[in-house]
């Protein structure tokens, strides 16, 4: 049967939260059998327009003896739905502009007696009040619905606060289950312990003696081993026992550092340290900064930590850790916040935010006694943009890497990251954020690194190549390295090692 035959999408509108106009989205419903499932934009999959609903989603039973049937009309642009058993669909729609998201609760065999208020209303991006994900349990013939307790429904969140992530397990009962408003009706069924641990769900089994929960636990040294918890009492064992895959790493220093931007922000970061080392006894350590900027809407979100300081030091083979063995210390992750609010655009300010941000933790690990002047910054993609900007608008780095990066944004018109404004909309930003158009004012050596199959609509290997004859035309110290075959990240075991030679080479040359 044929069930819809569509144009190719080649005229969505432009922004975050624009789609294709039409049909989208076919499924079949999870809770029931032979239904087909899928939603249609109502404002043309244009974001900009102004009108009432976005998205509507249908349903259409098989075989077919009648019209579609409308289940709900979402404000926002729909993003997700979680089935239930034959009785509700839980519907999430979010905002990109203001970074807020919904879930709605829908009655699926009465939709017009769904409760009006949504189940749950919240920020995207505040990690110390997100409500977490619905938990869902696979059926016996394959599909996935939601998992139930007593009627209520389970969530897993990521548990974000101030001293970095502590994950838990709620249950939440359902509107009209003797709850009439929203974000209300939660109880707290588990949370990773405080302390030096770090504790993840992986999943909830259903037993005659109540909810057992199987985690991964570990912490700096202690590679993660599952263990299972019973929620009702509380008592635990060990059902793994991995040994640690990198010995060569104990020892590592693991710390999550705080301090504030210039303008009052606060920022954090993942410092590692050689293992013994002690900067009253050991001196100053050359430093590698590895980021990667992110937008926000307000400060609050900009300013709160991601992450767990006490999670396993991993050793992934592309990682900036690896110069640990080379006796630096590696500040991974410091956050570079890029903050627009009171109606400014994130990116009218984003050469001005980024310098402050990295100036504040250079300044920091300077206080501590940790770095001198050699210090590289560094980042992967957006990273590696971010990594040229800084080497053009300030003086605080001794040597970049770039890898897989964009330098020229005029090569992506029509936006870029959270940017929804075209080039010729916002000319001023584009010229300004671009380290291409600053070029001569980079004078750190700078080593560049694509994979020449790269195929990330936005970092091209054109990006690389003319930023180096750029820098090279004007003089400046640079290397660019193609990488045969490789797309956006580098895959092969002799690309990763010729990466790992490079980077290793340059930093060895330009540290001293």
């Amino acid at each position: 049967t044929l069930i819809e035959s569509l144009p190719l999408a080649e005229s969505i509108p432009i922004g975050n939260d624009a789609c294709r106009a039409g049909p989208r989205g076919h499924q079949w419903r999870e809770d029931a059998d032979s239904t087909l499932v899928w939603f249609e934009a109502l404002d043309g999959g244009d974001p900009k327009a102004e009108v009432e609903h976005r998205d509507a989603v249908y349903t259409q039973d098989f075989p077919i003896k009648a019209d579609p049937q409308e289940l709900v009309r979402t404000q926002w642009r729909l993003k997700g739905l979680w089935w239930g058993d034959d009785d509700v669909v839980l519907v999430r729609e979010g905002d990109w502009k203001t970074r807020k998201s919904r879930m709605l609760q829908v009655n699926t065999t009465s939709p017009a007696d769904s409760p009006k208020e949504p189940l749950l209303e919240y920020e995207t991006q505040d990690r110390y009040n997100h409500p977490g994900n619905p938990v869902t349990v696979r059926s016996l013939d394959g599909r996935r619905v939601l998992e139930r307790d007593d009627g209520a429904i389970l969530m897993i969140g990521a548990g974000g606060s101030d001293t970095g992530d502590r994950p838990f397990v709620d249950k939440r009962r359902l509107l009209g289950d003797g709850v009439s408003e929203r974000n209300a009706g939660a109880e707290r069924l588990w949370r990773c312990e405080e302390g030096e641990v770090y504790e993840s769900p992986i999943c909830l089994l259903k037993e005659d003696g109540g909810w057992t929960l199987l985690t991964s636990r570990e912490t700096n040294v202690d590679v993660p081993n599952v263990w299972e918890v019973k929620l009702g009492s509380g008592e635990r064992k060990q059902v793994t026992f991995t040994e640690h895959p990198q010995p060569a790493l104990l020892g590592v220093q693991k710390q999550l550092i705080k301090y504030k931007r210039k303008d009052g922000l606060e920022l954090s970061g993942m410092l590692y340290l050689p293992a013994g080392y002690k900067p009253e006894e050991g001196g100053t350590l050359p430093t590698l900064l590895w980021a990667y900027p992110q937008e926000f809407k307000n400060a609050s979100s900009a300013s709160q930590v991601q992450g767990s300081p006490h999670m396993f030091i991993r050793v992934p083979p592309t990682s900036p850790l690896l110069w640990l063995s080379r006796g630096y210390a590696v500040l991974d992750n410091p956050s570079m916040p890029i903050v627009g609010e009171d109606g400014k655009e994130e990116n009218d300010n984003f050469v001005e935010q980024l310098v402050d941000s990295a100036e504040a933790a250079v300044e920091e690990l300077k206080r501590r006694g940790i770095s001198d002047e050699r210090i590289a910054v560094g980042g992967h993609s957006y990273g590696a943009f971010m990594t040229a900007n800084l080497l053009a608008h300030s003086k605080l780095f001794k040597a970049g890497i770039g890898r897989s990066g964009a330098y020229n944004r005029l090569l992506t018109p029509f936006g870029f990251q959270s940017e929804e404004r075209t080039l010729w909309e916002a000319p001023e930003a584009y010229l300004k954020m671009s380290p291409f158009m600053h070029a001569d004012k980079i004078d750190a050596p700078l080593l560049l690194l694509h994979g020449e199959a790269d195929n990330n609509p936005g970092t091209f290997p054109l990006q690389s190549e003319r930023l180096f004859q750029a820098l090279r035309g004007l003089g400046k110290k640079s290397r660019l390295v193609l990488l045969p075959l490789e797309s956006h990240g580098y895959a092969a075991k002799e690309s990763v090692l010729h990466m790992c030679w490079e980077m290793d080479s340059w930093l060895q040359e330009h540290m001293k």
